[in-house]
């Protein structure tokens, strides 16, 4: 009996601090408790406490991925009144399609947002956009790419509604123009970061005119720009000197040596660099940049540079000591001698990955002295490379690092370091 009364006090107890919690706590300790819960499974359970802890969890949830119509985004927007990040994003699967009237809904109920993905969103329209212009002053970060119904008149409101835009995803909208461009340079004096993969209309004016206004970009992707070559990327490199991190310049065939000396000249602290397609690049000036950047290039993808020889590579191989991941596929003139002397310096080379599928002049030999200095090597694709088979290779003796996929028919996965 007494250790029946025991246990009865005891859960009487227990109950009288379950009240006493919910009583005494004020909403922004409740607040400072929820905001120490670091995974999402543990703030979901914390709002399952009871009403009150459900509605306070919902109205400082920050990120929220949903696929709805207008009635339930309504709802949404009403319980997460803070929400900072929405993603509409639709997978091309997707029979769902978001709307203008959705975005109308985002833009009145969402004021907070801060980030808002709308990939593959094919149904939007200028007017959506306008919506957001409008509603969404506070936006940081926009992702409309495939959007294709989109034009100039809907991405420049947003431009002057959201002047404290600092990223803009693009690529896909074919209809974008230099309008684009001057309505960013106008109004988004913060912009870092700017997707134009595939905008075909964009030109060297509209870049001029860009960097007038946007001198603090950080990442900058024009590949499959046609219509841009060594005026527009020249005049990026100055005006962002000190900002400018990755230029991805894919199949940008009026790009030339003069776009890659003006990035040598100014853009010391450049990591990421992709020129693959730009065939009218040569030697002098990839060693150029090989020199200025040796310390900062992380990443270069220069596949399909038909001028490329071993002199540049070499450089590139041996001066560039942070460089994780090269690609220099399809460059036909590259042979065993790019690699010679890598071991001469005392050091050893970081390379993760490495691509030199399609250049029928490298052998095992070459293969070999690559791998006396690099151990740290995860990914070599050799694909196309008569004389680099997995049976030379075994013959030779050469032993990868152990980590280390070495695709010689195509049958692994690329990684996604050049994406």
């Amino acid at each position: 009996m007494a250790n029946s009364s025991s246990s009865s006090g005891d859960e009487e107890d227990i109950a009288r601090i379950r009240v006493c919690i919910n009583d005494t706590l004020t909403d922004d300790e409740l607040r400072s408790i929820l905001s120490k819960l670091q995974s999402d499974k543990d703030r979901e359970i914390f709002g399952l406490v009871c009403k009150r802890w459900l509605h306070l969890q919902s109205t400082e949830r920050k990120k929220l991925g949903a696929r709805a119509g207008p009635h339930m985004l309504r709802k949404m927007a009403a319980r997460f009144s803070r929400l900072l990040e929405l993603d509409l994003s639709q997978s091309i699967s997707r029979s769902f399609a978001v709307t203008d009237s959705d975005l109308c809904v985002v833009a009145n109920g969402f004021t907070c947002l801060r980030v808002l993905s709308l990939q593959n969103c094919k149904v939007i329209t200028d007017a959506g956009m306008v919506a957001i212009g409008n509603g969404l002053s506070s936006l940081e970060s926009l992702d409309v790419s495939s959007c294709r119904k989109l034009t100039d008149k809907g991405l420049s409101a947003v431009a002057e509604g959201c002047s404290n835009l600092r990223s803009l995803h693009l690529a896909g909208c074919r209809f974008v123009t230099d309008e684009v461009l001057r309505a960013l340079s106008k109004n988004c004096h913060n912009l870092e970061e700017l997707g134009l993969q595939g905008c075909i209309n964009i030109t060297d004016s509209g870049l001029t005119v860009l960097v007038n206004g946007c001198q603090r970009i950080k990442v900058l992707d024009i590949n499959k720009c046609s219509n841009v070559g060594d005026i527009g990327i020249s005049s990026v490199s100055k005006a962002c000197s000190s900002s400018l991190k990755t230029l991805k310049l894919l199949d940008c065939y009026k790009v030339g040596d003069e776009s890659i000396l003006s990035l040598a000249r100014f853009c010391k602290n450049l990591e990421t660099l992709f020129i693959g397609g730009c065939r009218d690049i040569s030697d002098d000036s990839i060693k150029s940049l090989a020199t200025v950047c040796k310390h900062s290039l992380k990443k270069l993808r220069m596949g399909w540079c038909l001028n490329i020889s071993d002199s540049s590579l070499n450089c590139i191989l041996s001066q560039c000591r942070n460089l994780e991941a090269l690609d220099a596929g399809c460059c036909e003139e590259v042979t065993d001698a790019a690699f010679q002397g890598l071991g001469n310096g005392g050091y050893e080379l970081g390379l993760k990955v490495l691509k030199v599928s399609n250049c029928p002049k490298i052998t095992v030999t070459g293969i070999s002295v690559l791998l006396e200095s690099c151990h740290s090597l995860e990914y070599l694709d050799v694909r196309s490379c008569p004389h680099v088979t997995m049976a030379g290779c075994n013959e030779a003796g050469l032993r990868f690092p152990e980590c280390c996929k070495v695709n010689f028919t195509g049958s692994l996965s690329e990684p996604d370091v050049f994406s």
